[in-house]
């Protein structure tokens, strides 16, 4: 091959982008040419899989339940941990800041589906507790929740859903041996 035809090689889209009726829907893998490595392409099917997934979540929590990812992540950590958590906490789980943390929280409590508590431990320190109203609440968003998901994997059978789960679980067990 000489290194003109290489050149144009790694510049050739993928044939699954061309395969998409709208470029602009082929995301993070129209950056992905025929000649870029096996593990870049699949990065890049894996972060357009997930955007393009958490993109359509986000929009039908917004038309459904006029709410946002972010919140109903909040509420789903609240929810797992009945025994309420702390601030800092409730921000590590969430991998947010605590200012932002600290405006969900105002929301929130307003809306009466969060109740901060003092820490009998530490005064200086609240833990987050869903309301009954705010379980209610999220219960019924996590039920809908739950029907969207199954729903946007339904293109793939049984098996599929489990070889592919098994093969990322695997990766997930690789990639800290992989880190220096």
């Amino acid at each position: 091959m000489t290194h003109q035809t290489t050149r144009h090689a790694l510049n050739k889209p993928l044939r699954l982008v061309r395969k998409l009726n709208d470029p602009r829907d082929a995301g993070h893998e129209a950056r992905a040419s025929e000649g870029d490595h096996a593990s870049l392409k699949l990065w890049l099917r894996l972060l357009a899989t997930t955007t393009q997934i958490e993109t359509e979540i986000r929009r039908r929590l917004r038309a459904q339940f006029e709410t946002t990812l972010t919140r109903f992540d909040y509420l789903a950590q609240l929810h797992r941990h009945p025994e309420g958590l702390r601030m800092n906490e409730l921000s590590r789980h969430l991998m947010v800041t605590g200012g932002s943390i600290t405006g969900l929280t105002d929301q929130l409590e307003q809306e009466g589906y969060v109740q901060r508590e003092q820490s009998p431990q530490d005064r200086r320190v609240y833990v987050l507790r869903l309301t009954p109203a705010g379980g209610t609440a999220f219960e019924q968003m996590a039920a809908v929740h739950e029907a969207w998901v199954i729903e946007l994997f339904g293109g793939l059978n049984a098996a599929e859903r489990s070889t592919l789960h098994g093969l990322l679980g695997r990766l997930r067990l690789t990639i800290p041996r992989q880190t220096p």
